[in-house]
């Protein structure tokens, strides 16, 4: 009986999406405020790395090589989905950001976190992916190379946005 080649490559990135499903959902988060709009644009950012799973790189990060293409997705899907955004009732913020829980563990987030996710979310395209990776602890380096900005652009972008996002919890806390 011959080995399956094909096999072994599907269990290979059903590993790597089960390990780093946080990374597709934080991304979805920030760019989705529907339910239903989250679960699509997951299934569209593994359906995309599926797609480019066999040009993988080894030689980068497989969280970098997922980062590049689940913000791609994630921004497309926007570009797409402003027409009907136009249609739709957004949800509550606070229901924004969290996958597969029900309202009541929503609600009881903490009001520091809810004032964070609000202004990940209100942030451009660029920043919230900037935010993103920061939070999730990747590198200048790599945030520069996944965002396709030089570092010196990290660390300056990343100084305003503190910044900015300490005057916001702030004003908001009050």
């Amino acid at each position: 009986m011959k080995d399956n080649p094909g096999k072994d490559i599907q269990e290979q990135f059903v590993r790597i999406i089960e390990n780093n499903q946080g990374l597709i959902y934080k991304v979805a988060h920030a760019y989705c405020n529907d339910r239903e709009e989250l679960q699509d644009l997951v299934q569209e950012i593994i359906f995309q790395l599926w797609r480019s799973f066999k040009n993988y790189d080894q030689q980068y990060k497989i969280s970098t090589w997922m980062y590049r293409i689940a913000l791609n997705v994630a921004i497309s899907h926007i570009r797409k989905s402003r027409v009907r955004e136009k249609h739709h009732i957004s949800l509550d913020l606070h229901l924004v950001y969290v996958a597969g829980e029900e309202k009541s563990v929503m609600s009881e987030m903490s009001e520091e976190i809810g004032l964070l996710r609000q202004f990940i979310h209100e942030q451009n395209k660029l920043d919230k992916a900037l935010l993103l990776m920061y939070l999730d602890e990747n590198s200048y380096a790599q945030i520069a190379e996944v965002l396709g900005i030089s570092v010196s652009n990290v660390g300056t972008r990343l100084g305003r946005l503190k910044q900015k996002m300490k005057q916001y919890i702030t004003i908001n806390m009050q």
